[in-house]
């Protein structure tokens, strides 16, 4: 949090930016978005998934105007806090030139699971669901870096 903006800033961390970090970003900005702006990258970039986009939408979450972006971008941004959700993003995670409280949440990638279009979305929807209970208890992680 800064003079300019009252918000804390989070910025969620996965390997492309493609599914998990976007539903954090869009839980975060639906749920808290008048106390937290979300922000995230990937140490790729792959796009938004459609399949993400379809169950947030499916939630009441609009995220198609979110883009896939790379942590290179924020790495001189003011953060209160890094959220990697992913194991290799939080091994590939660069050191931030400013110190930054970062923390590791892994969510499975719901872009790896196989079998049908309903047993993919199932495992899209379940991994929706996931991120949607971590979001909520981010303020309580917020007021431990305070």
């Amino acid at each position: 949090m800064n003079a300019r903006n009252p918000r804390q800033r989070v910025l969620f961390l996965c390997t492309g930016n493609s599914c998990r970090s976007q539903m954090a970003e869009g839980w975060t900005r639906h749920l808290l978005g008048k106390r937290i702006e979300a922000l995230s990258a990937g140490v790729e970039t792959h796009g938004l998934n459609p399949r993400a986009v379809q169950v947030m939408a499916e939630a009441g979450v609009d995220i198609t105007s979110q883009r896939s972006e790379l942590i290179d971008d924020y790495l001189d941004a003011p953060l209160d806090l890094v959220v990697s959700v992913c194991d290799h993003a939080a091994e590939s995670c660069p050191t931030f030139p400013r110190p930054v409280r970062r923390v590791h949440h892994t969510f499975p990638d719901p872009a790896h699971a196989k079998g049908t279009e309903d047993e993919i979305l199932a495992a899209f929807r379940a991994v929706r669901d996931e991120i949607r209970a971590f979001v909520v208890k981010l303020p309580g992680l917020l007021r431990d870096v305070s």
